[in-house]
Order: C-alpha cells, then sequence, then structure tokens
C-alpha cells in the first residue's frame, strides 16, 4: 500500500501526519527537530512511502536533505498557493500536516523549486553582502543627514565610503560630539566595506558565470556580482513556463487589481524573490547612468509619469524584454525561456 507524509515543519519541532492512497490516516505524531528522531520515526513506513511533503518554512533547508539524502521523494510545497476552505472554523498543525499529505495524494500539491544543495551556500554568502550593503548604505545616509543638518552640505556617497582619504572628519571637528558621531559612523562604514570587499573576493575565486549567463557581462549595469546575484537566484531557467512567469518571480509586474479601469486593491507585491528585485534595480540605476540608450528611455519615462515609474519600467525592461527569451520547441507544449538568447542590443528595446 502506498503511503504519502506530510511534515509542517515549524522553528524548533514538526508535526508528521502519514495517509494511505485511500486518504485513511495512518499515523500522527509531533516531533522535535532532529535528524535521529524524523528518521526513526518513517524508518517503518520507508518501504511504503510514495512522497513526502516539507512544508516550504524559512528553515526548509536541513529536512529536505536528511529526507533525500535517506532515499525518499521529497516535494517542497509552495505555501503561498496552497488555500483553505474559506469555511474552516478550527486547524491546527495535525490539520495542516494531513492537509500536505492529501494534497500530495491527490496530485494537487502545488510545488516548489528545491534549489540544489550544492549551490545554496555561495548564495547565501552573496544574500551576507546584500546585507551589509544594505546596513553600509542606513549608515551612510545618516551621516549625510548629519553633515546636511549641521554644515549645509551634501557629501556624496563614494566620498563618504574612501577608504584612503577621510572625506568627513574635517567638516565636524568644529563640535567634540558631532566628530564622535562622525568618527563612529566613518569607522563602521570602512568596516562593512572591507567585509564586502571580502566577501566578493570569496565569491569571485569560488564561482564563475556558466553558459549561458556569461552573457550577462555583455550587458550595462551588470558587473561579475550583480551577474552571479541573478546566475544563483534564478537557477535554470527553464523552471519558469514563459516569460511573464519569470518577470513576476522578479517583482516586476504589477500587483494592482483593476475594475472598471479603476483600482480594487493590489495583490501580493512581496510574491518573488527579493534579491533578483534588487539585482535588477540596481542594474537598471546603473544602466541609467552610464548607458546613452537606457538613459534616453528612462528620460523619456520620467517626462510621461515620474521617477519611480521609469525607474521600475527600465528595470522591467532589463529584466523580461532584455534577458528571457522565448523559443517554442517543436515536440514541447510548454514554453522554454533561454536566458540572453536575443543578439540585439539594448538599443534595440529601449528605442520602442
Amino acid at each position: 500500500m502506498r503511503l504519502y507524509a506530510g511534515f509542517d515543519l515549524h522553528s524548533s519541532n514538526t508535526y508528521l501526519g502519514i495517509v494511505d492512497e485511500d486518504g485513511k490516516r495512518v499515523f500522527k505524531k509531533k516531533l522535535s527537530n532532529d535528524r535521529e528522531v524524523i528518521l526513526n520515526t518513517l524508518a517503518p513506513y520507508k518501504d511504503s512511502m510514495a512522497g513526502i511533503v516539507v512544508e516550504s518554512t524559512y528553515n526548509w533547508y536541513w529536512l529536505v536533505d536528511i529526507l533525500t539524502e535517506e532515499g525518499y521523494k521529497v516535494h517542497l510545497a509552495n505555501t503561498t498557493k496552497i488555500q483553505k476552505y474559506s469555511g474552516l472554523k478550527y486547524a491546527d498543525d495535525q490539520h495542516d500536516a494531513f492537509w500536505l499529505a492529501e494534497m500530495l495524494r491527490l496530485g494537487i500539491l502545488p510545488e516548489g523549486y528545491i534549489y540544489p544543495k550544492e549551490d545554496r551556500p555561495i548564495r547565501d554568502l552573496l544574500r551576507k553582502r546584500s546585507h551589509l550593503v544594505r546596513l553600509r548604505t542606513s549608515l551612510i545616509l545618516s551621516l549625510q543627514n548629519i553633515l546636511s543638518r549641521n554644515n549645509g552640505i551634501k557629501l556624496k556617497a563614494n566620498a563618504v565610503k574612501a577608504l584612503t582619504i577621510d572625506h568627513v572628519t574635517p567638516y565636524l571637528a568644529a563640535n567634540e560630539d558631532l566628530a564622535l558621531a562622525g568618527k563612529v559612523s566613518k569607522e563602521s562604514i570602512d568596516f562593512f566595506t572591507l567585509q564586502i570587499k571580502s566577501l566578493e573576493s570569496v565569491v569571485e575565486e569560488r564561482i564563475e558565470l556558466r553558459e549561458p549567463y556569461s552573457k550577462l557581462l555583455t550587458e550595462p549595469g551588470i558587473g561579475k556580482i550583480l551577474g552571479l546575484t541573478i546566475m544563483l537566484e534564478t537557477s535554470p531557467i527553464n523552471r519558469f513556463a514563459d516569460v511573464g512567469n519569470f518577470v513576476s518571480y522578479c517583482r516586476k509586474v504589477s500587483t494592482a487589481w483593476i475594475s472598471n479601469e479603476k483600482q480594487k486593491g493590489k495583490g501580493n507585491r512581496k510574491c518573488g524573490n527579493k534579491y533578483l528585485a534588487w539585482a535588477f534595480s540596481e542594474a537598471a540605476e546603473l544602466a541609467r547612468r552610464f548607458d546613452k540608450d537606457a538613459r534616453a528611455y528612462y528620460n523619456r519615462k520620467v517626462q510621461k509619469t515620474n521617477r519611480m515609474v521609469a525607474h521600475n519600467a527600465l528595470a522591467h525592461l532589463s529584466g523580461s524584454a532584455r534577458l528571457p527569451v522565448i523559443l517554442i520547441k517543436p515536440k514541447a507544449r510548454k514554453t522554454i525561456i533561454h536566458f540572453l538568447g536575443h543578439r540585439g542590443t539594448l538599443s534595440s528595446f529601449v528605442k520602442r
């Protein structure tokens, strides 16, 4: 008899529910998040286990890894697509675990992508770099505000980040308290800058852009770090059914709900990959600064709308119209996206 299991995963424990092929509940138990406890509990059912569902929470890596290593067929549940019956009055961990197993049994489980274990550490290292960049930016903005309030000047971010020359101290030296605030801020910024450079060096040594992602470096606004971020966050591009799915995953589509030409609300604008959203926004900003075609496109949008809309339009363009190209294989139903398959230049898109 075929069995189906569901894990309702939490930070310190998980609830296991097992059903048979007829939907009958076979086993249920709350388990601690311990490798041996979980594997020993599953062992009597291993030969009959057709599949195991793990809830896609923030801490799913370890559980999926140990189950896969033991030879179980593991499915990652896409929690954003799972809907409970709206009239349900009561639900708990037991109900959720059995519902995961039941969806797998019925073949209606919305599944998420299980990112390859071997690439996760280097991807998370780039995510840590992004975290440090955000922290440094908050310190830079704070220091710029201090200078603006007390000296009436706007010191550029590159001047604040400079490691060889201290541009900050001379402006705040007249007051002891302000000088201390500037000193602490500048030292913290320099510390983060050195840590960011250290992470970048390690990442560039350990991984190279794979084909076809190496073509990213030919695009304005995209350097090696951004290219690696896009490659590692995207993983195989053919896991997306079409361009729209990929762009939505990058958070570069509108979430407005329109009815009778009026906005009636918004969808989940945070659904997707925030790191890809950042990467394409960063690429758009750099392209605007250093590429004349991108800058011309941006300026035309600004005249018609505003700066934020223009920036998002350029980021959307770099994330969708320029990068993925749809190729329909004769014997395939679905469209397969090939990253950077287009041979033209950015201007062939921005001049539309």
